[in-house]
């Protein structure tokens, strides 16, 4: 079985989505996206489509998500740091506070199956309750898809 990259993201707004505070990210998003969905090793990215499920998941009206499915560790960084999505991660403090906890997680699925909001929330919380394992990882991980096969997450639970 073949298995890809499954992502999560997330960031807590400074003000709502319609503010001034917020007008160039949502003018740059749509960019962003089409720059991503034409990016080498880009699968799937959940959109919410009027629906609030993985804000609602978070129980935060503040909370952005963003989750995607990708052929490897490396088509994610490469989009993420060299790409022009760089450009504007480096300027998310103008319209998103520093969030304690670990605010992205990766996994992997099975090839073409796609992560839920709550399925991601569950990796998101794991990574921050256990620290990085095949299970949930950063992007400075390089677990591989059969380590994440064979990893026992009861094993780690009892740490």
């Amino acid at each position: 079985m073949n298995y890809k990259l499954a992502q999560i993201n997330i960031a807590r707004m400074l003000a709502p989505l319609d503010s001034v505070v917020m007008t160039d990210f949502v003018n740059n998003l749509d960019r962003i996206n089409e720059l991503a969905e034409k990016s080498e090793g880009f699968i799937w990215r959940f959109i919410e489509d009027n629906n609030e499920t993985a804000v609602k998941v978070f129980k935060d009206n503040f909370i952005v998500v963003n989750m995607s499915v990708w052929q490897s560790i490396n088509a994610l960084f490469n989009f993420t740091y060299r790409s022009e999505h760089k450009d504007i991660f480096k300027r998310r403090k103008e319209w998103f506070s520093a969030m304690k906890e670990m605010h992205m997680a990766c996994w992997y699925v099975p090839d073409g199956e796609y992560p839920t909001p709550q399925e991601a929330k569950v990796r998101l919380e794991y990574l921050n309750k256990y620290g990085e394992s095949p299970y949930a990882f950063t992007l400075k991980s390089n677990f591989t898809p059969m380590e994440a096969k064979e990893y026992k997450l009861e094993t780690r639970k009892q740490k």
